[in-house]
């Protein structure tokens, strides 16, 4: 068998591996963000601002942390104002969306008779600070008891202010409010703060009905601890806190109002028993998603990844659970949930630390995610190896007798540029190549085994010229992170990459030409 015949075998053996399945998710971890925190409820950012998050902190204060580090006074302090503790104080946070412009901003808190107060507020000339002066008041909702106040506000990509209002308190909606259409308790309300008092959008779905206040985009909600909008499809999901039985996330498309949720004829799919409308109605929207008071005991909304860190992490959606300290995601594709996925194990944060009582999730400028869990807000990262390089999967002993190994030389530094590729024990004057990938398998090809395999975004990658070894059977190769196809293209190995080596060669066993392979090497690139 000639030379060329051996490469082209090669070469059909790589482009079938090409073709194997794509990876899935990279895995996570936490990093600790910031600590200190008096009980904090909410994270967010402000429009047009890369370097900042504020922290909203239930006692009544503000906290705002530019690259790690908190400032030394609160960015707004309206104690005097709030009534706090148990599920009352402030509790959520949202900038208009022309901040940078009119320094608008508004929050929901609970005032010290323990009703609600929708109010804006505006920035200083110092960008740190706040006036803590009132603006104005967007709406004022009395509570009923002093739980299931809601508390979040956002503004949706229309430009709204949407608020999340719970029933009022107290066990199964005692006083029917999340199903009576004239109470603003126990439903998602919609704001135009661009226009004078009342601030009612012309647009929302019940203008002009006489049995629902036009405040209202949808009715039928419990306790609704934490909605978010996804940045990038406009789709509203809502974390909605079960009665005694289950615990519901909804999703609700871009710029549909006028739904109901279901609550207090439904929890979650259950049928309650309770009046107020009737379970069979097709016209109740039921959750994407739910789980049993095995599983947890109170539902906390997250976010859906949009940031750049993680690719892979795409449109997925976090949410926990606060007394079980489960974490969960999943995506939505409209019909079907897909990738649903546990991730307690996998955010836990390294150390002694942990992540329990998780009272919100948020996110920042570059649509990275946040936990809140006690004094401490979490980051979700990329769970990297160290950089180096490890040898995995089995050679297979050929003409020479011996397995074949390969080794990496130098460092793993893209910068260094000194990383370089050794193979030993191959026949004396022997023909190979070296390539990569990033998957590994262990298939039979040849006189051994194929280790690494390509996937839908990178394929393998043929390091050439083909390399002859010497009489001591050893080969060796330079590999140029600065030249083709090293630094462009599906070749391109950059820092943080993943990558795994092997050297086919040319071998026969008992005088039959054929190939064989080293064992495989996996290398962690640095900067």
């Amino acid at each position: 068998m000639h030379r060329s015949t051996l490469l082209a075998g090669l070469a059909a053996t790589l482009l079938a591996w090409t073709a194997a399945p794509a990876a899935g998710q990279a895995p996570l971890t936490t990093e600790l963000f910031v600590n200190g925190l008096v009980s904090p409820t909410d994270l967010t950012f402000a429009p047009g601002d890369p370097t900042r998050v504020f922290i909203v902190e239930q006692r009544g204060t503000i906290q705002v942390v530019e690259n790690g580090v908190t400032a030394g006074a609160p960015f707004l302090d309206i104690r005097s104002m709030v009534g706090s503790g148990g599920e009352r104080g402030l509790l959520g946070l949202a900038f208009h969306p022309d901040y940078q412009t009119n320094g608008r901003f508004f929050v929901n808190f609970t005032n010290t008779g323990g009703n609600t107060r929708i109010t804006e507020f505006a920035v200083t000339a110092d960008p740190n600070v706040a006036d803590p002066t009132v603006v104005q008041f967007i709406d004022s909702i009395n509570q009923d008891f002093s739980n299931h106040n809601g508390g979040c506000l956002r503004f949706g990509p229309d430009g709204k202010l949407y608020v999340g209002m719970g029933d009022g308190g107290s066990g199964n909606d005692p006083n029917g409010r999340a199903q009576d259409g004239m109470q603003l308790l126990g439903k998602m309300l919609r704001y135009d703060v661009d226009i004078p008092s009342p601030f009612i959008p012309a647009d929302n779905p019940f203008v002009g009905v006489s049995t629902v206040r036009d405040e209202i985009w949808h009715i039928g909600v419990r306790n609704p601890w934490r909605f978010t909008f996804d940045r990038m499809t406009g789709d509203l999901w809502i974390a909605d806190v079960g009665q005694n039985a289950r615990e519901e996330v909804d999703f609700i498309p871009a710029g549909v109002g006028g739904l109901n949720l279901g609550w207090r004829c439904k929890e979650g799919t259950r049928c309650t028993g309770l009046s107020g409308c009737v379970c069979t109605d097709t016209t109740l929207i039921d959750p994407i998603i739910e789980y049993t008071h095995g599983q947890g005991c109170s539902i906390t909304g997250g976010m859906i990844y949009r940031g750049s860190a993680i690719p892979s992490l795409q449109g997925t959606y976090f949410y926990a659970d606060y007394c079980s300290n489960r974490i969960w995601s999943l995506r939505y594709d409209g019909t079907n949930v897909l990738d649903f996925m546990e991730r307690q194990t996998e955010l836990d944060p390294p150390g002694s630390a942990s992540l329990s009582n998780i009272t919100a999730f948020g996110e920042d400028f570059d649509g990275e995610i946040y936990i809140l869990s006690g004094a401490r807000a979490w980051k979700i990262v990329e769970d990297v190896p160290p950089c180096g390089y490890t040898n995995f999967c089995q050679a297979v002993a050929g003409s020479t007798g011996t397995p074949a190994i390969i080794a990496g030389t130098g460092s793993t530094s893209i910068g260094a540029n000194d990383f370089g590729l050794a193979a030993g024990g191959v026949p004396s004057n022997g023909i190979g190549i070296f390539f990569y990938g990033p998957e590994q398998t262990s298939t039979t090809s040849g006189l051994g085994n194929l280790c690494v395999a390509g996937n839908a975004s990178k394929p393998l990658i043929r390091i050439y010229p083909a390399v002859q070894a010497d009489i001591l059977g050893s080969a060796f190769l330079q590999v140029d992170f600065t030249a083709p196809n090293q630094s462009m293209g599906p070749g391109a190995i950059n820092a943080g990459d993943t990558l795994n080596f092997q050297f086919w060669f040319r071998d026969n066993q008992g005088g039959t030409p054929s190939w064989n392979f080293t064992n495989g090497l996996s290398a962690v690139f640095c900067p």
